[in-house]
């Protein structure tokens, strides 16, 4: 009797405990592996959330994955979206890009009702507190169908460009998207778009690895001569994504022609291809080829430079490592990334080029002892923390106080509506 009285009791008092325990909130996270950024600020958010130990469970969506069914390129060509615009980037094919991007638009529009209808069969069987996007195109559909399963609860985009490229690309004029911009530009749009200042957060760059903030003290010498570069010659980093670019191939070989006093650490990625014609010829200059690695921030430190596509990660991966940056625009580049062309000549970070055919010329302006030392100065400026700011915002929008969250309040660059 004794023993059934404290047992009662014990559960009573157990059950009083759980009851004052908080349930663990749920984020989803969508991605897609368009490009690497995608899935890289997904995985970045992820891991950022980890390490500071939040009652948050994240889930990664890929969202390809989710809709197979109803990708009809895939259908016709047996290729997927996603890996047709990997395709595209990695050969160059990138001319009328913007009438290809209208296109696909507008297929989605067509298909939106099927496009709802599975997401909010799969929203009804995988509840969360809150949904994050870091994929454009697809956002009228995620959020519509979000807030009639779950209405009230957070949809958030965070805009993985330095803008957005209108209409019906990141942001669209749906009052209940979030969205999360790391420019004044992108600010600019969503305002533009009808969204109100609850709705619209700055931080101060693009959301990137956290692997990019480690301190890193080692010697950029000792780099270069594990890699077996030269001690004392400039050096550029060579960067075009995670898959690479064939017109890597052709800038090494005019750069190597002109005899200059550099050299070079090419990123290849998964382009084996490319890594395989690198290394199969032999090159007056010192060259490292490296395949896919997630080593590109210890890779960074031994550099002067980076030349690469204008790309939102690798320029926000340069300001961050503290590199200059020398990338081209024109009419084959990409059109939500010509925006970025316009920021690297605003900021006075870098140079840009009309076509990498004027490589040299640009290099050559770069070894200027002057113009480096106004470009680094001008880096030297740029403090982006995004990715430790995007979980406060999170936190705000899950409802948790500071002190439930166990942080300080953040500075007003670290979370803060225009």
């Amino acid at each position: 009797m004794a023993w059934s009285v404290l047992s009662r009791r014990n559960h009573s008092q157990l059950n009083h405990v759980c009851d004052t325990i908080p349930p663990m909130k749920k984020i989803h996270v969508v991605f897609h592996d368009g490009g690497g950024g995608h899935r890289n600020a997904a995985v970045a958010l992820k891991t950022v959330i980890g390490e500071q130990q939040r009652d948050w469970q994240v889930e990664l969506i890929q969202f390809q994955d989710l809709t197979d069914r109803l990708d009809i390129l895939r259908k016709l060509t047996g290729i997927r979206i996603q890996q047709q615009y990997n395709i595209l980037l990695q050969n160059g094919w990138t001319l009328g890009s913007t009438y290809l991007l209208r296109i696909l638009q507008t297929t989605i529009r067509l298909f939106h009702r099927p496009l709802a209808n599975l997401l909010e069969r799969f929203w009804r069987e995988h509840p969360a507190d809150l949904l994050v996007s870091v994929i454009p195109h697809f956002n009228r559909q995620i959020c519509e169908s979000w807030t009639k399963v779950c209405p009230g609860r957070p949809f958030v985009t965070i805009i993985t460009d330095l803008a957005d490229f209108p209409p019906r690309f990141w942001i669209e004029p749906i009052k209940e998207q979030y969205v999360i911009a790391g420019t004044e530009k992108a600010a600019e749009q969503a305002r533009a778009m009808g969204h109100d200042k609850a709705h619209i957060f700055l931080t101060s760059g693009m959301i990137l690895r956290p692997d990019f903030y480690v301190e890193d003290n080692s010697d950029p010498v000792a780099l270069r001569r594990e890699m077996g570069l030269r001690e004392d010659l400039p050096t550029a980093i060579v960067l075009f994504g995670g898959h690479g670019s064939k017109v890597m191939y052709d800038i090494t070989e005019k750069l190597d022609a002109a005899g200059l006093p550099l050299q070079l650490i090419l990123i290849c990625g998964r382009n084996e291809e490319l890594a395989a014609k690198l290394h199969a010829r032999q090159w007056k200059m010192p060259i490292h080829v490296v395949g896919f690695t997630k080593e590109v921030h210890r890779l960074m430190r031994a550099a002067d430079f980076l030349i690469g596509k204008p790309g939102p990660g690798s320029i926000a991966e340069a300001m961050v490592r503290k590199l200059p940056v020398l990338i081209e625009c024109n009419a084959w580049t990409l059109p939500q990334e010509r925006y970025n062309a316009e920021w690297v000549k605003e900021k006075g970070v870098g140079i840009v080029l009309n076509s990498f055919q004027e490589v040299v010329t640009g290099v050559q302006k770069m070894l200027e002892p002057a113009a480096l030392a106004e470009f680094r100065k001008n880096v030297s400026l740029q403090d982006n923390r995004a990715v430790f700011e995007i979980p406060e915002i999170l936190a705000r929008l899950l409802g948790e106080s500071q002190s439930a969250a166990g942080r300080s309040t953040p500075s007003p660059v670290e979370a803060k509506a225009p």
